[in-house]
């Protein structure tokens, strides 16, 4: 004898990590099975406590859950697959376009050229590795800066805001006409 499930049972539980992945299989969706029951380096998550996390950790962890089975559900669809796909290139190329228009300006150039990788790298495998490449480097290069003395990193400093200055000066010169040396020179000549 067969029974139905009664509507309760068939909706997602608040808080249940693998509601989304049980409701798209209902509806005959193909879930990857790396999504049934997530672990983390400490093993099974509990919901309820936050595996013992901080608070703030457990919103993130919340809200990171979230996503990620809102992206298996679009990505169980097979036309949900090809527009996630499309919508993540078309935004990243946007944002790392936009980031290499702003390095050689003043503003979060770079910034924002990291900000697609991590845009692609939701959807791609190769933007992944190379976002995770860069976030080595630069850890690896703030841990070297940080284990360096204080003359050394006063120098490193210097050199960084000099980079920077001739990097807008030059910006200001051939952008926009404005040679901010020259004026210097000529109103420390007149004054």
């Amino acid at each position: 004898m067969t029974t139905k499930r009664s509507s309760v049972d068939a909706m997602a539980r608040p808080g249940d990590p693998n509601g989304g992945v049980r409701a798209a299989e209902r509806r005959g969706y193909a879930v990857p099975k790396e999504q049934h029951g997530r672990r983390g380096p400490e093993g099974p998550r509990d919901v309820a406590t936050g595996g013992g996390t901080a608070l703030a950790e457990r919103r993130g962890g919340r809200l990171r859950q979230r996503i990620g089975t809102t992206l298996d559900l679009i990505r169980a669809n097979p036309t949900g697959r090809v527009t996630l796909k499309i919508f993540i290139s078309v935004t990243g190329a946007i944002v790392v376009t936009v980031g290499i228009a702003l390095i050689p300006l003043p503003g979060p150039g770079w910034l924002l050229v990291i900000a697609g990788l991590g845009i692609w790298a939701v959807e791609f495998h190769w933007a992944r590795r190379l976002l995770g490449f860069t976030r080595r480097h630069v850890h690896a290069w703030t841990r070297w800066v940080a284990s360096r003395s204080l003359p050394v990193r006063l120098v490193l400093g210097s050199v960084g805001l000099v980079f920077v200055a001739t990097v807008v000066w030059l910006s200001l010169k051939y952008s926009l006409g404005i040679d901010l040396v020259a004026r210097l020179l000529h109103y420390l000549a007149t004054h």
